[in-house]
């Protein structure tokens, strides 16, 4: 999981990386929160997809008459 003081991190680096540069401690850091991010955000992804539940199957579980 991601804080949000993390993802305020990410975002003074993009901003910073537009105006000044990064240094290369900068891009690393920037790199590592943004896999970080990334893997976050996939794995929210696969938890809602998994959680999905379609009509013919719920109907499968229910007994026949």
């Amino acid at each position: 999981m991601v804080t949000d003081a993390e993802i305020k991190r990410i975002n003074e680096l993009a901003k910073k990386a537009k105006e000044s540069g990064l240094t290369a401690e900068e891009k690393e850091e920037q790199q590592m929160l943004r896999q970080k991010y990334i893997e976050a955000v996939r794995a929210s992804l696969k938890a809602n997809l998994d959680a999905i539940r379609y009509v013919e199957d719920l109907d499968e579980q229910r007994p026949k008459h």
